[in-house]
């Protein structure tokens, strides 16, 4: 099994995400406990204690898939050179049941559909042909420069190193014209910002996202057709956003995203603004400014 002492993480701070509603409440509850292949529950806080302090190897693909696995290493002729990693700043597990398939493809894909009609509405009916009962037993590095799509349902990150970049977005009510993507947005700014945009962050600062374990149990099937009402302009939106945090490159000094993703809509605007917003309480509540100096190049007001 791999050294973990080769690059010492801190402590990680967890935030769990359950399934949220509109709005972002958290009033229904979607996600429970899953069984692994053997029966067992599974304690998804234990396995995302365990991803969050080992690093991630985002450099160069481990055959054995994450080395600090029991029982895995790093395989012959990986470079011993890249073994210390990178600290992992997220932790994105996965689900069984219920998938978490966007709107069209529940639509239009006949294993993900099963509508009942009557004279009066139509329902969306859960069978069989919604389970997902795929249940993988790896944890893997996302890549250095890859996106992907992060999911809320299940969830920790280390809050010293991220929390400012995993802002779930203005979703929802309130007259917002976009919803469900508030966790594909924190995704992203975080991936290479620091989900697509959490991928950014991890990127530009040197941390990294693990995948995998642990796994929850996804109860809730919501209405395709209600979720396209709310999808249907990040579908569209997604197209230009996602080339954008490809090819993002951000400097110390960086002021130009907003003025760059502003031209696709308005309402980036606010959520800029949201953002900034969400930065400053986060500021608030940590006035040693811990947080913000725990980044490479964060600077402590």
């Amino acid at each position: 099994m791999a050294d973990s002492s080769a690059a010492p993480a801190p402590a990680p701070t967890l935030l769990l995400k359950g399934g949220a509603g509109a709005g972002g409440s958290t009033s229904t509850i979607a996600s429970q406990v899953a069984k692994d292949l053997s029966g067992k529950d599974i304690d998804a806080l234990q396995q995302h204690m365990k991803n969050l302090p080992t690093t991630s190897t985002p450099f160069f693909f481990n055959a054995l898939y994450d080395p600090y696995r029991d029982g895995a290493d790093f395989v012959h002729g990986y470079p011993f050179s890249l073994q210390a990693g990178v600290l992992t700043a997220v932790s994105h597990g996965l689900w069984l049941n219920i998938p978490d398939y966007d709107a069209p493809t529940r639509l239009v894909k006949p294993l993900q559909k099963k509508l009942k009609f009557s004279s009066l509405h139509i329902c969306w009916i859960p069978d069989a042909c919604d389970s997902n009962p795929r249940y993988v037993d790896a944890v893997m590095t996302i890549p250095k420069g890859t996106l992907f799509p992060m999911c809320g349902m299940n969830l920790a990150f280390n809050r010293e190193l991220i929390g400012p970049a995993m802002y779930f977005g203005l979703m929802g009510g309130n007259g917002q014209p976009i919803g469900r993507y508030d966790n594909m947005w924190a995704g992203w700014c975080t991936k290479f910002l620091f989900p697509l945009a959490s991928r950014v962050i991890c990127d530009h600062l040197g941390l990294e996202v693990k995948t995998g374990l642990p796994y929850v149990w996804h109860s809730k099937a919501s209405n395709p057709f209600v979720n396209l009402r709310k999808e249907y302009k990040g579908i569209y939106w997604q197209e230009e956003l996602i080339p954008f945090f490809q090819s993002v490159v951000l400097p110390k000094d960086c002021t130009t995203v907003k003025a760059k993703i502003g031209k696709v809509d308005e309402y980036f605007f606010k959520l800029a603004d949201a953002m900034a917003t969400w930065i400053e309480v986060g500021d608030e509540l940590d006035p040693s400014g811990t947080a913000s100096a725990a980044l490479p190049n964060g600077a402590a007001k």
